[in-house]
Formats: C-alpha cells, sequence, structure tokens
C-alpha cells in the first residue's frame, strides 16, 4: 500500500480561488476585508511568514498591511497600538506574530486583541465561544487540518482518532473540532503513558508536536490516514513529526511537510478575515 498524499498546496489553492470570488463581491459592496499584522523585532522567520500573509491577503484581493516595531517596544507601546487597530473601521483581521521579546506578556496581548479582530482565534473570549459551541473564530491550524479531512472524503464519525500535543494553538482545538464531528478523540502529550498503543489502534492521527521522527511505521495501523503538524528546521530542510516514506507505506492518506498543512493555516488566515469584514461590516 502506498498512501494517497493529502496535498495542502491544491487543496488551499481551490479554497483560495473561493474567496477571492467573496473578497470580490464585497468589494462591490464597498467594503474591503484588511488584514493588519503587528511584528515586533527581527526575527528573521517572523518576517518572512508576516511577508507571506500580506502578499496571500493581496493575491485574492484584501488590503494588508505590516506595522513593524522595535525589538525593544515596550508592553505598554504594542498594547496602544493594538488599541488603535481595535478602533480602526477598515481594519478587520488584527494579527501579532509571536514569538515576542521577552519584556512583553503573550497573555495580555492576546487579550487586548478585540475578539471580533481576532482572526487567530486566540483571544480567551474566543477560544472559550469554541468550546461553549458559539460561532467565533476557530484556530487556523485546526480548521486547516479539519478542511484536508474534509477535501478528501474522510468520515470521521466513531472513528478512533489520537491527536498528538496539547498546545492551545493546534491540539486541544482540534480535539474539539474533531469531537464535534463525532469522532472518539485522544488526546496525548509528553505524560501520556503507553502513547504506542493509543496510535496502533487509531483510525486517525494528528502530530503536532514539533518532534521529528515521533511517528515510525511500527506506530501505524494499516488503512490509517496521518496528519502531520510538524515544522522543525532539521540540516537547513523542514521537518515533520513522522517519517514520512516509511508511514507512507502502511497509512491509506498522509500529508507531506512541507506542502501538507502548512498552506491551509494561512489560508484559514484569510477565510477568517473575510468573515471578520462580514460581520464587522453587517454585510
Amino acid at each position: 500500500m502506498t498512501a494517497k498524499v493529502l496535498d495542502g498546496k491544491q487543496i488551499a489553492k481551490d479554497y483560495r480561488e473561493g474567496l477571492a470570488k467573496e473578497v470580490e463581491e464585497l468589494k462591490a459592496q464597498g467594503v474591503t476585508p484588511n488584514l493588519t499584522v503587528i511584528l515586533v523585532g527581527n526575527d528573521g522567520a517572523s518576517q518572512s511568514y508576516v511577508n507571506n500573509k500580506k502578499k496571500s491577503a493581496e493575491k485574492i484581493g484584501m488590503s494588508s498591511e505590516i506595522i513593524h516595531l522595535d525589538e525593544s517596544t515596550t508592553e505598554e507601546a504594542l498594547l496602544n497600538e493594538i488599541d488603535k487597530l481595535n478602533n480602526d473601521v477598515n481594519v478587520h483581521g488584527i494579527l501579532v506574530q509571536v514569538p515576542l521579546p521577552k519584556q512583553i506578556d503573550e497573555t495580555k496581548v492576546l487579550e487586548k486583541i478585540a475578539p471580533e479582530k481576532d482572526v487567530d482565534g486566540f483571544n480567551p473570549i474566543n477560544i472559550g465561544r469554541l468550546y461553549a459551541g458559539v460561532e467565533t473564530y476557530i484556530p487556523c491550524t485546526p480548521l486547516g487540518i479539519m478542511e484536508i479531512l474534509k477535501n478528501a472524503d474522510i468520515d470521521l464519525e466513531g472513528k478512533d482518532v489520537a491527536v498528538i500535543g496539547r498546545s492551545h494553538i493546534v491540539g486541544q482545538p482540534v480535539s474539539k473540532l474533531l469531537t464535534d464531528a463525532n469522532a472518539t478523540v485522544t488526546l496525548l502529550h509528553s505524560r501520556s503513558n503507553d502513547m504506542k498503543a493509543v496510535l496502533k489502534r487509531s483510525d486517525v492521527i494528528v502530530s503536532a508536536v514539533g518532534k521529528p521522527g515521533l511517528v515510525t511505521k511500527e506506530d501505524v495501523k494499516p488503512g490509517a490516514v496521518v496528519v502531520d503538524v510538524g515544522n522543525t528546521v532539521v540540516d537547513g530542510k523542514l521537518t515533520g513529526d513522522v517519517l514520512y516514506d516509511e508511514v507512507s507505506q502502511v497509512a491509506s492518506a498522509i500529508t507531506p511537510v512541507p506542502g501538507g498543512v502548512g498552506p491551509l493555516t494561512i489560508t484559514m488566515v484569510l477565510n477568517n478575515t473575510l468573515l471578520a469584514a462580514k460581520r464587522i461590516s453587517g454585510k
């Protein structure tokens, strides 16, 4: 058996074409969706990621700005900058790129972003809405994972799903979304007992810990679906959590790294920005 490759690039391309049409329709009504990203400091990877978000937004017809603040920016100055964007009617989505310099408390920053403009879905109010089953902005990587599974016609109802990693960015929210899709979810982490036994009986595995080589062929049930969210640079090469070459010989479907979940993450930032523009403008 050779696994079907779940091509995130192609799925993202098709999804963005749909978003572009909706952006065009909204612009015809006088509203141009705007995504504004704040970058603090000069981290090269963060700069590249921020520029990619801006280009991606503009490519589908949105407007996008980058506010680049100095590494020495105080927490108060950053919170004031967010306040300005919260009160700017032309800004619909606000992202603050992490990691932040040590003098800035990330929690305070996430709490400061207005929930209706929090297109990352990390404000505690939006996290609470997600778990209460209330309409909200869903974190972008989990939303992208669900889109990949939907696109591949993976039926989740009643399936055993293992999620490795319990971060508030991926592991916990994707566990909630999978549960909402009627899967039976086991959330695994560094303190879990007998992780390999859980993986071996799982119909779907989602790994999001950033530990290359974590998931091997021996861990995967023949015919399982494997979604690799790992994102680690090893010897200058982007690497996932899953030993792709060997796992693809036993899985029925698998995401590559790069080119799997990554393209969907930025796509869902755009999706949430469009949603925010519609909600804020009432269109």
